[in-house]
């Protein structure tokens, strides 16, 4: 089959590799119809982070199962389906907590664990039952339906995390820091967690746009101290409600400062942090900070169901279509900021 293979900074290449196989009885194999990059595929792109050559990329897969082993008995094949970035069993401790990134039996896709990548033409899910989600039959091939399903695999699950964590509710002031796909994402779960006031905090003028038809009621692009001094003037004097989706050290300043006293920031940015003098700042203020990677499997159903009525859509952040052999110009597109997020149809 074909598939997405890292080989180093700016280097993405699509080439054959061994198809995957049943290798437990718990698994599945899919073919591969739409999948994503994603910003945290730009770490090892940009050369940040240094996987070993060779690895297959992506892990935000939507397909069609096609092999079944024995023991699953949720699944049979032609049914559509769409996985988390991450495996789970569903049964452990931690999955029955709802901390499904943290299951015991818990394995990434390629390039950050060792599973295969999403971006391919199939790929093996362990532990099937616990970890895929079917699409209901009657939205099975409708295109617009499953463009707005795909960033559940992800990014809209991560950013309803982050407003989770942050304990955005009704009526609430929500501050989002970040205009990548799961900040807009966080912008969307404020929103329908039913903040009443929601300010997104980015640095590009496009994104912004999409984050006012996302549900922001207020942007800020400034940087900075500027930045600061700008929300902390719309929300006078800061926010109870912070979303932190970015995870370097700016952004993380930004949040600790301009939350409340007796706050909450939600964060889920992947932190690349060397200073963590902020930490400092939420001790003394008696913040709440709550976060990490994302249990999407935790959230997938609710956030389906409320697609299927037509109540949530986080397809914009789509802004950008390739093919499986065009994954490379997808990289480029997002590396260059040309795309807030790429899909990637594989096969019908």
């Amino acid at each position: 089959m074909k598939s997405a293979v890292h080989y180093g900074e700016g280097d993405i290449r699509v080439e054959e590799v061994e198809d995957p196989e049943i290798e437990n009885p718990e698994d599945v194999i899919i073919r591969i119809t739409h999948t994503c990059i994603c910003g945290s595929d730009l770490w090892h792109y940009r050369g940040y982070e240094n996987p070993e050559e060779g690895l297959p990329t992506g892990h935000e897969p939507m397909g069609i199962v096609e092999e079944v082993g024995d023991d699953v008995v949720s699944l049979e094949e032609g049914d559509r389906v769409i996985s988390p970035f991450s495996t789970s069993c569903g049964e452990c401790e931690f999955c029955r907590k709802g901390i499904h990134t943290a299951c015991k039996e818990m394995q990434f896709y390629s390039p950050n664990g060792e599973l295969g990548g999403a971006q391919a033409e199939k790929l093996r899910v362990p532990h099937a039952d616990g970890t895929l989600v079917k699409v209901p039959e009657r939205y099975k091939d409708n295109e617009e339906v499953l463009k707005k399903l795909l960033p559940l695999t992800d990014v809209m699950g991560t950013g309803h995390h982050a407003a989770v964590c942050a304990d955005v509710s009704a009526g609430d002031t929500a501050v989002v820091i970040g205009d990548g796909a799961v900040g807009l994402c966080a912008v969307a779960a404020s929103k329908r967690l039913g903040a009443e006031q929601i300010i997104a905090v980015g640095h590009h003028e496009d994104r912004l746009e999409v984050a006012k038809e996302m549900g922001a009621t207020d942007v800020v692009s400034s940087r900075g101290e500027k930045a600061i001094k700008e929300v902390m003037e719309l929300t006078n004097g800061g926010a109870n409600h912070v979303l932190e989706c970015v995870g370097n050290e700016s952004a993380l300043e930004t949040a600790a400062q301009i939350v409340r006293p007796g706050g909450n920031i939600g964060y889920v940015g992947v932190p690349h942090v060397e200073d963590p003098s902020f930490i400092n700042q939420m001790f003394f203020k008696n913040v709440s900070f709550e976060g990490g990677p994302a249990p999407v499997r935790e959230y997938l159903e609710e956030l389906m169901e409320d697609v299927l009525q037509g109540t949530l859509d986080p397809s914009p952040i789509l802004n950008k279509t390739v093919d499986l052999e065009g994954v490379p110009e997808g990289y480029e597109a997002m590396d260059n900021r040309e795309a807030i997020k790429v899909m990637v149809k594989v096969g019908e």
